[in-house]
């Protein structure tokens, strides 16, 4: 039962993050670029899926095709 609070109080506090960073950000948008435009994770050279930039075309993923 202790375990059980313990992880209810985890997960609480966790959500509660999220949504404080998400309420704190300008538009309650996360910041950042493009998974698919590491070289790790696209060894294939695609297109991003969000924006359709390709990975030499390092930037901001503003979502806009």
């Amino acid at each position: 039962m202790e375990l059980l609070l313990i992880t209810l109080v985890l997960l609480a506090l966790s959500v509660a993050g999220i949504a404080i960073k998400i309420w704190a950000k300008k538009d309650g948008k996360f910041a950042g670029t493009c998974a698919s435009q590491s070289p790790f994770l696209n060894k294939s050279g695609e297109p991003c899926g969000m924006c359709g930039k390709m990975p030499e075309e390092m930037g901001d993923c503003s979502g806009d095709k």
